[in-house]
């Protein structure tokens, strides 16, 4: 049976990532960054597409698995007849070069473990050449190397393109597995001391995650989140991606299938504000200096995602030797979205930029003149249709979330020269504009027979996104328009208690087949809307079945079935994690955060 989404727990460098099921392998691995190709990728296909497995001999799936408190380090456990092993997974802070260290410790009695690993290098279809060197083995294929080594040494062979150890641990022995990725045109990488590794992740993890200010209910789902965001942060530059995988389906066997191993503007404002509130202004900075850079140039080349460094070109292809996972096809590399308009993605900008101002992060220089001609090139350009904040490939339209975010710029730009008036700018312009944006969006985005704000001008259709509406400013939470709003997309796009993005019958909107599962930032949002409205029961109860769809290690993907009760789509998704962060900010009070 091929495991769940769920059955998968994280572990990473801050540069990439790997993916760790109940059953002891590691089924997916991109080094060294986290858009770089995949030497494991079991994950979307099957055991010849690459994966490692440390196990008790004969076992299956774990007995029990659990992070060490407040760290990003694994221990997996496997009670046998023989007695019980533990495997301790981690990938330490790296100087020069990506390692992954398994230690492999015995509890009681006397277990024989036994580890295969099968590289493949370029997503799974490259076998390495294998040779000893100095008590290692070493893989190569083109710009690849990987080197492996066991302390103590254990028996060892190859065997149908694969590496196997087999050994025996009783109580209190350890066996450590360290495997090291370089560029194969450079030499050998100095040798980590895993123990030393694991003595030291733990201390730093568990220092980070005591600065979070936030000490109320649920603090340590919160954690887990915050500690999933540090996670899939690209360390060298500060940018986050959204995800670990790629193509992870958003329904089971379709073809909602895309690559999330970039970074997101439209996450921009909400990752800024969790990572503030929650005490980690180093971060935040980061992310704001990454935002600043990547957007930095011509207003008209503004992209929608970028890669970890802040690169433009993300060509979208796909990988026809994968099968996918659980037969979800097709796997895609690269994401067209990029080229994209999303009108959303310049209020985003502003917004998360006037944030930072407003929450007392090191100015830069140079930003409010970046901001003020992003303003100007909207202003010119705000009237067209776009595709919106959910990247559709159905056609442009009048998107009101678009629209509102339009009139978020406008309304930073004007808050920020009222608070700034030493600063230049066009304040009476940008009045006009803003209101000329509010105007246009209450005429033509509002529906008043139903009293709700619909999806695109002229539409019958909801968006989840039209939750954002009072959080943004656009209209206040007791407006009846707001209230109207917040009932008519929790009652037609609800599912069962949850929320999906939008309506995907017809397929209408966005172009594609299937459907897809509830959208858990959405659901977030849900709760916020209905606690900003003054329903706060109601929304403590949805924060609180939201929080009870995180796996067995606190992790969450994009979506959610609430039939098939499993989780869908990348994971563990930044969006659904800094959704949790905030909601229980908003809901448990600022005091709850220092």
């Amino acid at each position: 049976m091929h495991p769940r989404i769920e059955d998968y727990a994280l572990i990473g460098d801050e540069q990439t990532a790997a993916l760790v099921g109940r059953d002891g392998s590691i089924d997916w691995l991109c080094l060294p960054r986290f858009d770089s190709g995949a030497c494991f990728a079991r994950l979307l296909g099957d055991e010849n597409n690459g994966n490692w497995r440390i196990a008790p001999l004969g076992a299956d799936t774990c007995t029990r698995r659990a992070y060490r408190p407040d760290t990003l380090v694994l221990d997996t456990e496997w009670q046998t007849p023989d007695g019980t092993a533990r495997v301790t997974d981690l990938m330490p802070q790296r100087e020069r070069a990506p390692d992954v260290v398994r230690i492999v410790e015995g509890v009681s009695g006397r277990v024989t473990v036994h580890s295969t690993l099968r590289l493949r290098f370029d997503y799974g279809t490259i076998i390495p050449w294998m040779r000893k060197s100095g008590g290692h083995r070493v893989a190569v294929a083109g710009p690849d190397s990987v080197w492996l080594r066991s302390e103590p040494a254990v028996r060892t062979w190859g065997q149908d393109f694969s590496t196997h150890s087999e050994f025996t641990v009783e109580q209190g022995e350890r066996v450590a597995f360290v495997l090291t990725w370089h560029p194969s045109h450079e030499p050998r990488p100095p040798l980590v001391d895993p123990y030393d590794a694991l003595r030291v992740s733990v201390t730093d993890w568990q220092r980070w995650a005591a600065r979070c200010r936030y000490q109320g209910p649920y603090r340590d789902a919160v954690v887990r989140s915050l500690i999933t965001l540090k996670a899939l942060t690209y360390r060298p530059t500060g940018g986050i991606v959204a995800a670990a995988t790629t193509s992870l389906p958003e329904e089971l066997g379709g073809v909602r299938n895309w690559d999330y191993r970039y970074c997101w503007l439209r996450d921009a404002t909400l990752t800024l504000s969790a990572l503030v509130n929650a005490g980690y202004h180093n971060e935040a900075e980061a992310w704001r200096d990454w935002l600043l850079r990547a957007v930095a140039g011509d207003p008209a080349d503004l992209q929608i995602m970028y890669g970890v460094a802040g690169e433009r070109r993300l060509p979208e292809f796909e990988l026809p030797w994968l099968a996918g996972f659980a037969g979800s096809a097709p796997v895609r590399i690269g994401n067209s979205a990029v080229n994209q308009l999303q009108l959303d993605v310049y209020g985003e900008v502003m917004d998360s930029l006037w944030l930072a101002r407003r929450t007392g992060l090191s100015p830069k220089p140079h930003m409010w003149s970046l901001q003020a001609v992003l303003l100007e090139w909207l202003r010119a350009q705000w009237r067209q249709p776009d595709e919106g904040l959910w990247e559709v490939r159905g056609g442009r339209r009048h998107f009101v979330h678009s629209k509102v975010m339009v009139w978020v710029a406008a309304d930073r730009a004007v808050r920020t020269l009222e608070e700034h008036p030493e600063m230049p700018g066009d304040l009476e312009g940008w009045r006009a504009l803003r209101d000329d944006v509010h105007q246009d969006v209450c005429e033509k985005g509002y529906d008043p027979e139903r009293n709700t704000f619909t999806q695109s001008y002229g539409s019958r259709e909801l968006d989840a996104a039209l939750l954002l509406i009072p959080r943004a400013g656009f209209l206040p939470p007791d407006d009846p328009r707001v209230i109207g709003t917040v009932d008519a997309v929790r009652t037609e796009l609800g599912h069962d208690g949850f929320l999906r993005r939008y309506d995907t019958s017809g397929a209408a909107v966005d172009g594609l087949p299937g459907d897809e599962g509830a959208f858990l930032a959405c659901s977030f949002w849900l709760a916020d809307a209905l606690h900003l409205t003054g329903r706060t029961e109601e929304a403590k109860e949805l924060f609180d079945r939201l929080v009870g769809l995180t796996n067995d290690v606190g992790l969450l993907s994009e979506e959610y079935d609430p039939v098939a009760g499993r989780q869908l789509g990348n994971f563990p998704q930044a969006f659904s994690h800094i959704g949790l962060v905030n909601t229980a900010l908003a809901l448990f009070g600022t005091d709850a955060a220092g």
